[in-house]
């Protein structure tokens, strides 16, 4: 039996699928067995990360009778399917444009792609992740197509917004997660393990650990070796430079303590936003504008000898999406902005996975999980 990876990206659900499967009564019983995905990249980093048939192709192009072949399952022998179909058309990223308003972007198809493989090699389970963005009332009219199909195909299907902050992960990032099993008996979420304040909220949970910050992911990491590209700057250096950690542009606003430079609320909240080193940091996005944060907090000083702001490496982006320090990313800076933007972070996808695992019986319970996993 074994794991059937869809839309796999740079893999980290299948780092989860993966633990979980470490951690399992039987633990050489799951396993990813195949991975579907289509861009260059991607596919180069499932490749030098994990020892399975990696199908480089359009998921509307592959059959599931393929996937199967290519994993060595029958139909009904997969233990999983997982994937995190692209969340373009459901992201608050561009939600401006009208396409999006009304939920008409021809990718939101990738949804049903993923229902009909689960149909058709009907495993024992299922996991989907995907954008929060997925559950608004914009999209009810997909999210319930796909919550329908999935029932259709005799499974369970039951989700939750969970972000990642509340499970040691140091990144306010909220996705949603469907998870359904065969037998149709319903799936429980594990409850957060850690709490604190956020944008939307100032109630803390004092009998839960404290988030993870920036500081406690990335701090052991500096000095660090510098990046090409990593130095800000351009039209709006000198503004970034002065903007002090956790603040972003509204620092230069009528209201702050900066410059006047810009009208109150009148940028994106991630614009010129630099991480607060004691706080989580924001969600960090795959295709950020030139200056668009977060932007580490400390200043270097550019070739010209003034200080700026730089941009994270991709060792500090790696730890703050909780991926392993020895995981392979293969591609430019831009690239694996891309990937790691996209991604699951495996500390998240291993909390749901592992609780799945255990409610199958296949794992014992693990009381401590998240201090198993946290980062050192």
């Amino acid at each position: 039996m074994g794991t059937i990876s869809l839309f796999s990206g740079a893999g980290g659900l299948d780092i989860a699928a993966e633990r979980a499967a470490e951690r399992a009564r039987y633990p050489n019983e799951e396993h990813v067995a195949v991975c579907v995905e289509w861009a260059g990249d991607e596919v180069a980093t499932l490749r030098a990360n994990f020892s399975v048939p990696v199908i480089q192709d359009d998921i509307r192009n592959v059959s599931t009778r393929q996937i199967l072949r290519e994993a060595g399952l029958g139909k009904g022998e997969a233990t999983l399917v997982i994937g995190g179909p692209p969340c373009t058309p459901f992201s608050k990223s561009g939600f401006w444009l009208d396409y999006k308003k009304e939920s008409r972007d021809p990718n939101a198809s990738l949804l049903d792609e993923f229902a009909r493989v689960v149909t058709e090699a009907q495993p024992e389970t299922y996991v989907l992740e995907n954008v929060y963005g997925l559950t608004y009332r914009t999209h009810a009219a997909q999210f319930r197509r796909l919550l329908d199909r999935l029932q259709a195909a005799g499974y369970s299907a039951d989700w939750e917004v969970l972000n990642a902050a509340d499970f040691g992960v140091p990144q306010l990032r909220k996705r949603v997660f469907v998870v359904g099993r065969r037998d149709g008996i319903p799936f429980r979420f594990p409850m957060p393990t850690h709490s604190g304040w956020t944008e939307h909220s100032r109630r803390i949970d004092l009998t839960k650990s404290p988030y993870v910050t920036s500081r406690e992911a990335i701090g052991d990491l500096l000095p660090g070796d510098p990046e090409p590209g990593e130095v800000a700057e351009g039209r709006f250096a000198d503004a970034l430079a002065t903007v002090p950690p956790g603040n972003n542009y509204l620092w230069h606003s009528e209201r702050g303590g900066g410059e006047n430079l810009f009208r109150w609320r009148g940028r994106y909240w991630t614009f010129l936003l630099r991480l607060d080193p004691d706080r989580p940091t924001t969600t960090l996005q795959a295709q950020p504008g030139p200056w668009v944060g977060p932007f580490h907090w400390e200043n270097v000083e550019s070739a010209g000898g003034r200080d700026r702001g730089r941009r994270l490496r991709v060792p500090e982006l790696r730890r703050l999406m909780s991926f392993p320090d020895d995981y392979a990313l293969v591609g430019d800076r831009r690239s694996i902005q891309r990937q790691l933007g996209n991604a699951v972070p495996p500390l998240l996808a291993d909390v749901v996975l592992g609780a799945l695992f255990e409610q199958l019986g296949r794992a014992e319970p693990q009381l401590d999980t998240v201090a198993q996993l946290a980062l050192a």
